[in-house]
């Protein structure tokens, strides 16, 4: 089965050396910090608005209309906006950390030899167009030669292969058991990005089928394939039927029915026809006590179209998904062809990102860890991890004065929301105990080895941990990585460095575009442990149900509301937002800009914020929270994102939220003439 490492379920990490910087230690000495805000006077881009639009009829417009009108998505991105902005920016500081690295000489093992070699050998172009298929020519002629399905499952189960299987598997917390890791195993093997584009008859979802077919005949042909159109729609159909057992996204969402505890020898009797046993044992698994298994009912008929499907289409398929996950470590024909329709295709981006970009993405994806350390020596003073933590104590402070003026919820159930809250881990900037790579080995001259090498290092530290104890120091992003997360089976939220900047954090710019901005995004992290399925899991981060029956009713009303609120947002004709899909990040918006707003207005003690070029604090407050959200995304894109992304798209994140808080409406003159209006009664409060 296809192995995956869910971000959050990193290695065990010991306090390591390293050539490289030691992170906060001479930060403070050295910090030059900024005596003005990034953005405008006080925080707000003011040039980027559309000042002739009503903010009540489209308040991203009103607030982002001049940027969106004058910006342009580069050639090299499908979307582009705030948070791309803060990626580029953070893909150039770690370029800088990546080239004065390689500049220098460094002895064999260490981690600054790592990012060398690793960045090096993918820069070298002309050295992977040289060696051609052999590096992944022993996969293949593996692949080739098997002659029985056992065969075939134990070559793409070996640790370091990425070829594709009908299961995934991956290491997690345990729901029900949050002091231990367990393996968790359900469906997967699917090329598109979602069932639907199976069987979608838009004409949109026929042309990327047809569109696929033809790239997976174009993958073996350049791999000297014989008979490549007829494999290719054997491939397709396989998949078509794997697809037919797939759970939809809505429902995979649901962590009541993602949690079925199984022995292997269960789950061989659950689900035959697939070669449980030799998986198992050819990854290195076999030796877990128990599973759990996600996509329970799947999971027969997945094995049974296994099982049932003639081996030459089962090895085609694996050949196909051999090159096509690592086509970018193979010569320009492969990588090209593989862009040409998970890029151009998928995602409309006309052109590929240069080179060394994608060598930065390549060293964070395996050797993040060491690269944050130096990340977070030049560009994370500790003045921003301080008040990242005050910020962190009003915002909980917040959500408990809110918890205890909820009319919808008994007591016994708030006693138990607190007890969570109190438990909440924050967690700012960097890890405390770093990632230890000594026992990765990366070469020089020799890439395919290399991301081997890291595939099998990261797999074996996750069999390290099976059943263990919890490593409480673990980080599931790199300092560097722009985004935050929140992980209900640790009940921790989790702010590397790199996304505390501005539009979302400034330590110079006004309070009300801090709160608007960071405030809501850390509120946002804390509502995911309040959202639909966040609140399923207790203050230890136990999956368990500790609501009573008629707060949990409530609570489902009102979620359900808002689900329905989501479902009317139409961002291209034809193509609506799933309000079920997007349900846990809509919560976490509109939970996380109430907690962020009650946090501003205690922030105040009591005083009034001054005007500033005619605008109010809470004009200030709600602008942040847009300006954050500006962006501009391309129609293909979009529509994948509609159908595959938990997340509502950017424009509607900018207003959603704000419909449904009375000071926006006061703050703005919004009445019922204006497009975004919401009845009174009709507004979803939930935290």
């Amino acid at each position: 089965m296809r192995h995956i490492l869910l971000a959050g379920a990193g290695a065990i990490a010991l306090s390591a050396c390293s050539a490289l910087g030691t992170p906060h230690a001479d930060v403070a000495a050295s910090s030059n910090l900024p005596t003005e805000p990034v953005l405008g006077a006080w925080g707000v881009d003011l040039t980027a608005m559309d000042a002739t639009a009503d903010p009540g009829d489209d308040f991203n417009r009103y607030v982002n209309g001049a940027w969106i009108d004058t910006n342009e998505i580069p050639a090299d991105r499908s979307r582009y906006g705030s948070f791309d902005a803060l990626r580029e920016n953070s893909d150039e500081r770690v370029k800088a950390i990546i080239e004065d690295i390689a500049a220098g000489e460094h002895a064999s093992g260490t981690e600054a030899q790592k990012i060398k070699d690793m960045f090096n050998n993918w820069m070298d172009a002309g050295a992977i167009e040289a060696r051609g298929l052999a590096a992944v020519q022993d996969e293949l002629d593996a692949i080739a030669a098997a002659d029985s399905r056992e065969a075939l499952t134990r070559i793409i189960n070996s640790p370091g292969v990425a070829s594709n299987d009908i299961f995934g598997m991956f290491l997690n917390v345990d729901s029900k058991s949050p002091d231990r890791y367990s393996f968790y195993v359900g469906q997967a093997g699917l090329g598109l990005p979602d069932r639907d584009y199976y069987f979608n008859d838009a004409d949109r979802f026929a042309a990327i089928r047809a569109a696929y077919v033809a790239h997976v005949a174009e993958m073996l042909t350049l791999a000297g394939v014989d008979g490549a159109d007829a494999k290719a729609d054997a491939i397709m159909a396989f998949e078509t039927n794997l697809a037919e057992s797939h759970w939809d996204r809505v429902k995979r969402r649901n962590r009541d029915l993602t949690y079925n505890k199984m022995t292997l020898a269960e789950l061989e009797t659950y689900a035959p026809g697939y070669d449980w046993s030799a998986a198992f044992d050819q990854s290195g698994a076999a030796k877990t006590d128990y599973l759990v298994v996600t996509t329970k009912d799947a999971m027969p008929k997945l094995a049974a179209t296994w099982a049932e499907t003639d081996l030459q289409t089962l090895k085609d398929y694996a050949t196909f998904h051999t090159l096509s996950n690592n086509a970018q470590y193979l010569p320009a024909a492969f990588d090209e062809a593989s862009f040409n329709f998970f890029g151009r295709t998928l995602n409309g981006q006309p052109e590929q990102r240069e080179r060394w970009k994608r060598g930065v993405t390549l060293v964070n994806g395996y050797l993040g860890f060491a690269v944050g350390k130096e990340y977070v020596a030049r560009h994370f003073p500790p003045e921003a991890k301080a008040e990242m933590e005050r910020l962190v104590d009003n915002l909980r402070t917040a959500l408990g004065m809110r918890i205890d003026e909820l009319d919808w919820m008994g007591e016994d159930t708030k006693v138990q929301a607190h007890d969570k809250l109190a438990k909440f881990t924050p967690k700012v900037g960097y890890p405390d105990v770093w990632e230890d790579y000594s026992a990765m080995t990366i070469v020089e001259g020799d890439l395919m080895a290399n991301v081997k090498a890291a595939r099998v290092w990261n797999w074996e530290d996750s069999l390290s941990k099976v059943g263990g104890p919890v490593d409480e120091t673990e980080w599931g992003m790199t300092p560097q990585t722009v985004n935050a997360y929140y992980s209900p089976t640790r009940n921790e939220i989790v702010f590397p460095a790199a996304i505390l900047q501005a539009p979302f954090f400034d330590l110079v710019a006004d309070p009300a575009v801090n709160y608007g901005g960071i405030g809501a995004v850390i509120g946002h992290e804390m509502g995911h442990g309040f959202d639909d399925q966040g609140a399923k899991s207790d203050g230890d981060g136990v999956l368990r149900d500790w609501w009573t029956a008629d707060d949990k009713a409530a609570f489902e009303a009102r979620t359900g509301r808002l689900a329905a609120q989501y479902d009317e947002f139409e961002p291209l004709p034809g193509h609506r937002v799933n309000g079920k899909l997007t349900l846990g990040e809509n919560i976490g918006d509109n939970g996380g800009m109430a907690m962020a707003y009650e946090a501003y207005k205690l922030s105040l003690d009591g005083g009034e914020p001054p005007v500033l070029d005619g605008y109010t604090g809470d004009q200030r407050f709600f602008m942040a929270w847009a300006q954050v959200w500006r962006g501009k995304i391309r129609d293909e894109a979009l529509i994948n994102r509609l159908a595959t992304d938990s997340h509502s798209p950017g424009d509607v994140r900018a207003q959603g939220p704000v419909r449904n808080m009375d000071a926006w409406y006061a703050a703005f003159d919004v009445t019922e003439d204006d497009a975004l209006f919401i009845a009174p009664e009709d507004r979803v409060k939930i935290w």
